[in-house]
């Protein structure tokens, strides 16, 4: 892909995205010269994320939020604008995995997963959209799981993250005419911090799993995303692109 393919007064919200697939991508928008505002909860990760950014010279912002919190997304995408001025892409990808048998699943489990995954794109839409239905423009990329197709125990996580295909294309269809484009991506299993933690003979046998043999990367994701927040993109709007090695096709989810 080209570099700099993005206007370098743009301004990008990255939402989870203090270390994983959201650092991955706030970083790689960072670097061809997008300002961007990472958003996670936990602030200690993300003053080391938007510390080590800044020191390569790049234009961060960071900004520690319970994303499930209407207020305090309201007020977070205020304090972004205040600072940057607009915004013009949202990155969704904050998440949670609390995976476990259904009939074992607590009311916890179910709404730690649900609202984190779910709701939290929701209040981030609803956040971002005015402006760039005033301005004409906007990108919107949501962040799925190859496991909305379902999932041994993952009955919360499968729903979740099934409602983002569900809000994408409903946004899509909604927006498509204001000059925004909404579209989801789909992973399957990435090198994260989740990952590495579990045993090696899990990773090995998770790695096979995977049609193309290897375990996908924050690279990886970072670069559909791109496909989609590129200005040549603006033809494609409601689609879910997997990015998960050929998972999709026929393997069971994690």
């Amino acid at each position: 892909m080209d570099q700099n393919r993005f206007d370098t007064g743009h301004v990008a919200v990255v939402t989870g995205a203090a270390r994983g697939i959201g650092l991955g991508i706030g970083t790689s928008l960072a670097r061809d010269g997008v300002t961007v505002a990472l958003l996670d909860r936990d602030g200690a990760a993300l003053d080391d994320a938007v510390g080590a950014l800044s020191a390569e010279g790049l234009k961060v912002i960071g900004v520690t939020v319970d994303l499930t919190d209407s207020a305090a997304v309201n007020a977070a995408f205020g304090d972004i604008i205040a600072r940057a001025g607009r915004i013009d892409y949202l990155v969704n990808n904050a998440g949670a995995v609390r995976d476990t048998r259904f009939l074992k699943m607590t009311d916890e489990d179910w709404d730690l997963v649900v609202d984190t995954n779910l709701r939290s794109q929701f209040l981030c839409c609803r956040a971002a959209l005015p402006g760039m239905v005033e301005r004409g423009f906007g990108r919107i990329v949501n962040l799925s799981s190859r496991a909305w197709l379902g999932g041994f125990g993952q009955a919360n996580y499968s729903a979740a993250k099934g409602g983002v295909v569900s809000l994408t294309r409903s946004l899509a269809i909604e927006f498509a005419a204001k000059g925004v484009t909404v579209n989801a991506v789909a992973p399957g299993i990435v090198d994260t911090p989740l990952f590495r933690n579990f045993d090696p003979d899990v990773q090995a046998r998770l790695q096979k799993s995977v049609p193309v043999q290897r375990i996908g990367t924050a690279e990886d994701i970072a670069n559909a995303v791109a496909f989609f927040l590129d200005p040549k993109s603006s033809y494609v709007t409601g689609q879910t692109l997997y990015v998960c090695g050929g998972r999709s096709l026929s393997s069971p989810s994690v």
